[in-house]
């Protein structure tokens, strides 16, 4: 088939909102950006991982412990479904995982800072995966079909990371003095990072404007981060505590909540490597990488031994 023909066939397909699917004809384009998507968000999902699982063994009861616990698991898992979507790309994982560890590819900027006390667990839940389930529950509508399918699933569990975290604070925001001020430290830590979550400003994305086209995404990074704020500005009431902006007030013309300006270079830095715990994070799973090579051969060892068997038989 020509490749005008298989490009309005693709073009029809996006337009009346039918799944592009691995083995349909998709333009390079439109693969590169699915792939780069889809893989940098398995990658912060693997990631992110780590500033949570810094606090399993510290969380203050048996509860808590496990709750953590399984929330860490759910992430591992939601990093396995999108590294599978993206391998229907026509990557393979190995490679994924390799661009990670050299640096080549990307995760959330968010996860690049630490936590440094128990509050930070209700606000990385509240904040952090809020701002996550704005952005995928656009994602289950996107035009890739094994994206969306995926997204389908992780975002079930996302909502409930987001009220196990705000759950958190509130029992902090009801305690004592020192765990009250522990909330509103967490808060004022992390609002800024997850602003930056939504990525640049739309006038300074580069490829926003084509995902929207090819329905890969369905809102902008400025609508989404608009979202944000209007929803959290209402939450934050219920804690009784503050967000850490002098500047945000209703603006009765465009029915949204004003706020202030983000710190654009901090963002950059970050995205860069820069940020205070990059170095760390790749550290720490490229030492995971490498001290479970023997769990993947003994994996790979067994697979073989069964085949072999079954052959035989």
């Amino acid at each position: 088939m020509a490749a005008a023909a298989q490009e309005k066939i693709f073009t029809t397909k996006i337009e009346t909102e039918e799944k592009i699917e691995p083995k349909d004809w998709m333009p390079d384009a439109y693969r590169k950006t699915n792939l780069r998507q889809i893989s940098q968000h398995a990658h912060s999902e693997i990631v992110g991982m780590l500033p949570e699982g810094n606090w399993i063994t510290r969380a203050p009861s048996l509860k808590r412990k496990a709750i953590l616990l399984a929330k860490v698991q759910d992430e591992a898992g939601h990093g396995l479904y999108l590294y599978s979507a993206a391998e229907t790309l026509g990557m393979s994982r190995d490679e994924m995982i390799n661009s990670l560890h050299e640096g080549k590819a990307k995760y959330s900027s968010i996860f690049n800072y630490p936590t440094l006390t128990w509050a930070d667990m209700g606000a990385i839940g509240w904040l952090v995966d809020g701002a996550a389930i704005l952005n995928q529950v656009m994602l289950c509508r996107t035009s890739y079909g094994p994206y969306a399918r995926a997204m389908v699933r992780i975002c079930k569990e996302e909502s409930f990371h987001q009220r196990q975290g705000f759950e958190i604070l509130w029992v902090l925001s009801n305690g004592n003095a020192e765990q009250k001020a522990m909330c509103q430290d967490a808060i004022n830590r992390w609002w800024w990072p997850s602003l930056m979550m939504f990525g640049p400003t739309d006038s300074e994305s580069t490829n926003s404007d084509q995902s929207m086209k090819w329905k890969i995404k369905r809102k902008s990074n400025d609508e989404l981060r608009q979202q944000f704020v209007d929803m959290c500005v209402e939450q934050v009431k219920v804690l009784g505590m503050q967000l850490p902006d002098e500047k945000i007030k209703w603006n009765e013309k465009r029915k949204h909540y004003d706020f202030g300006e983000i710190d654009w270079n901090e963002f950059w830095n970050v995205v860069k490597g820069n940020g205070p715990c990059n170095k760390e994070r790749l550290a720490a799973r490229r030492k995971a990488h490498e001290e479970g090579q023997w769990v993947r051969e003994a994996a790979m060892a067994f697979a073989a031994k069964r085949n072999t068997k079954k052959t035989a038989a």
